[in-house]
């Protein structure tokens, strides 16, 4: 025998899945339901947090090997269209050098996520800003060669 008030919640949750599911689509979704790099990385080589206009706050974490990223992560304190966006900013510095980390753009997890509705696009932006500014936090932690 089902509990009525646990039947009431599932039945909630399922609209909540399905309209979060029509509005921003398939892939932010997914992405929404399991956000991967959602960690923090105890002694980052570079580090930032980045807080937008709407409030939300993003931190990424990089850990750098032979010049590349070999492991990144995230955390916020914003909707789910911010950690959508951090979890793909962390996912798209993996392997990546902080030259070309420097050329992502807000349009790029834009287009990985298949678009966001307007009002959210914020968030894609406010990752890279995020993701950019723990790289020259990594670079100014590095010794300057004469």
């Amino acid at each position: 025998m089902n509990d009525p008030f646990d039947d009431f919640v599932e039945q909630l949750q399922d609209e909540i899945d399905q309209e979060t599911l029509q509005t921003f689509g398939e892939v932010a979704y997914q992405r929404w339901k399991n956000p991967l790099y959602m960690q923090v990385i105890p002694t980052p080589d570079g580090h930032a947090r980045e807080t937008g206009s709407c409030g939300d706050s993003i931190e990424i974490y990089l850990k750098l090997e032979n010049g590349r990223v070999c492991d990144a992560g995230f955390q916020t304190d914003g909707c789910g269209p911010s950690a959508v966006c951090g979890s793909y900013a962390a996912q798209m510095a993996i392997g990546k050098t902080p030259l070309e980390i420097a050329e992502v753009k807000g349009e790029d997890i834009l287009a990985e996520l298949g678009g966001l509705p307007s009002e959210h696009e914020h968030c894609a932006y406010l990752a890279v800003a995020a993701l950019q500014s723990a790289v020259e936090d990594y670079m100014s932690r590095r010794p300057k060669d004469f």
